[in-house]
């Protein structure tokens, strides 16, 4: 699912394109969604173009190309009862969990003497801190996996961390920690919006969050502009 802002400006280039052909500057997305600056817009652009809902065309300026909507979604952009894009009223979307809430989670295998952790969502750039906040359901661990501090999972969603070895569908082991050191790979809370599962890389005074994927840039940012939530210490794959 899309943040509400992600929502908006998805909703806001789709009906610019239908219009005209054309999409919109940096600047009507920035007065659309009423965001102070176009740093905002262009996280919404990285976080969209990862999850695959819209793509930038090489070598053409202002080239975007809606590849999907969301489900659900009407042609005029919103859903029932709500307001259209670049309007205000939108509450956050919450990210979903695993269908199974509310089921145990199936036990991966049966290790002697497993520690219960609780899978708190799905992480991908740009899903809303909302998915490291709602505890879907429990999945068991091997105990030496969570040694130390207290541990949550997350379901990967996306293929940014590919080369990394993790992919689409892998349920992520997280220790909860607000430090981390260059290299690890951590999940990481961009301006106090949205959570992403990177590499973390010091760089002078700035913080770089790397995607395990070529397909995808590098994004910079201040060291006031991330949290880090957690760091990863395993991974959880069912075939």
């Amino acid at each position: 699912m899309l943040t509400a802002k992600q929502r908006d400006l998805l909703m806001f280039i789709h009906k610019r394109l239908s219009e005209s052909g054309v999409p919109p500057s940096f600047d009507e997305m920035k007065e659309a969604l009423e965001l102070k600056s176009k740093s905002g817009i262009h996280r919404l652009i990285m976080a969209l173009e990862e999850r695959g809902f819209i793509r930038r065309l090489p070598h053409r300026a202002r080239a975007l190309e809606v590849v999907k909507l969301p489900e659900g979604l009407m042609s005029g952009g919103s859903r029932a009862g709500e307001p259209a894009a670049g309007q205000r009223g939108f509450a956050p979307s919450v990210i979903e969990g695993s269908r199974s809430v509310g089921k145990p989670a199936p036990r991966p295998q049966d290790y002697r003497g497993a520690v219960s952790v609780p899978v708190m969502g799905r992480i991908a750039a740009g899903v809303p801190i909302e998915a490291i906040q709602n505890h879907a359901y429990d999945i068991e661990v091997p105990p030496d996996m969570v040694i130390g501090g207290e541990h949550f999972a997350l379901e990967v969603k996306g293929d940014s961390m590919i080369n990394a070895g993790i992919l689409e569908g892998d349920v992520v082991v997280i220790r909860r920690s607000d430090t981390a050191a260059s290299g690890d790979i951590v999940v990481a809370l961009v301006e106090g919006e949205e959570a992403t599962l990177k590499r973390l890389r010091r760089k002078g005074a700035s913080i770089a969050l790397e995607a395990a994927n070529p397909a995808y840039e590098t994004r910079i940012f201040g060291p006031d502009q991330i949290d880090v939530q957690g760091k990863l210490v395993g991974l959880i794959r069912r075939y």
